[in-house]
């Protein structure tokens, strides 16, 4: 049904999906399950059909070379019931767990991994007899519920007509067959009745499977103010604000590892901390810090820089001065030139320059 609410535009936000599939509302169509049923119950009897032939054969040959002389005392009676119990068991039991893996899997495909009891929970705002009047009579669910009635009805009492009318000609054709014969051809005409109206019935619910998603995104919309109101919640949720600084952290922590091979130099405090410097003076006029990092940040520091041989100095008053003074990003203090340009002076590559 579409939005009664015109001040509801916008679509509905991660957080009230969620909470609305809390609550057991879902988008999902009730006519998927039948067209799957059906399908599946044509498919299980076409594969079943030997079994059934023989089981009815033994059941209707128990009963009639039953010895009327013999004589029926409880515990035979109850032998020959179980005996027959038994053969209804095997004939239907396959088909009943096939149907029932159907329609499940036809669910579980529309709603996924959904388990709730809320759904059971009574809406007392739903027991309104003049609004279940207007909804019975004046609403777009029940004009939608009207013509899939008739859509099913159609299909099935065309395809019969269909299918016997395109058949009228081997009817005749029946007369001087075997009662085998009358059986299979039967049989198949079942069948391909049943095709018939099953393949109209997966159409129908083709169709009603995305109205009801379109339905259901209706429904769920909100308002401008809403979606505001929902933003501000989850800026002020602690537990927010906890995982986007959290995930920051590992963006930022991504690309300093990803800028650890362009630097000249590691100076580490052989314990746990490692500086990673870059000298250009193109770029600025200072050593810069492209990484630095404590315990494991160190030592994945120096592991890619072994990957890329690039030299490590173990220095721990510069590397814990470094590491206390300085941001990543940021040219190193001017108190620390000398310290720093003693290390850089000692490396290949710029005594080659030199």
């Amino acid at each position: 049904m579409p939005q009664s609410d015109p001040s509801k535009t916008e679509k509905a936000t991660p957080k009230k999906r969620e909470k609305t599939r809390e609550d057991g509302d879902v988008a999902k169509s009730q006519e998927v399950p039948k067209a799957a049923t059906t399908l599946g119950g044509i498919i299980i009897v076409y594969a079943w059909i030997g079994t059934i032939n023989e089981r009815i054969q033994e059941i209707m040959r128990s009963c009639y070379t039953f010895d009327a002389t013999l004589d029926m005392t409880m515990k035979s009676a109850i032998n020959f019931i179980n005996t027959m119990a038994f053969d209804l068991v095997i004939i239907l039991a396959p088909i009943f767990l096939f149907l029932f893996f159907f329609a499940g899997i036809s669910m579980r495909v529309q709603v996924g991994h959904l388990w709730t009891m809320k759904v059971f929970k009574p809406k007392w705002n739903k027991f309104n007899p003049i609004k279940g009047m207007k909804n019975m009579f004046l609403s777009m669910q029940t004009l939608v519920r009207l013509i899939k009635s008739i859509a099913f009805a159609a299909v099935i009492g065309i395809a019969p007509y269909l299918v016997i009318t395109d058949e009228m000609d081997n009817f005749i054709l029946l007369y001087n067959a075997t009662p085998e014969g009358i059986a299979e051809y039967m049989l198949g005409l079942v069948f391909k009745v049943s095709l018939y109206a099953t393949l109209a019935m997966i159409f129908i619910a083709l169709a009603d499977y995305f109205y009801s998603r379109w339905d259901y995104e209706e429904n769920i919309k909100m308002s401008k103010d809403e979606v505001k109101d929902e933003h501000k919640q989850a800026e002020g949720d602690p537990k927010v604000r906890s995982q986007q600084r959290q995930k920051m952290a590992e963006m930022s922590q991504k690309r300093m590892m990803q800028d650890v091979p362009t630097a000249d130099v590691i100076v580490t405090n052989p314990t746990h901390i490692s500086v990673a410097l870059r000298y250009n003076a193109m770029e600025a006029p200072a050593p810069i810090v492209v990484a630095m990092g404590a315990d494991n940040i160190a030592m994945k520091i120096r592991e890619i820089a072994k990957e890329n041989d690039i030299p490590l100095r173990e220095n721990v008053p510069l590397a814990r001065a470094l590491y206390k003074s300085v941001k990543v990003g940021d040219q190193i203090p001017e108190d620390l030139y000398k310290a720093v340009a003693s290390i850089l002076a000692s490396l290949n590559k710029f005594k080659q320059k030199q």
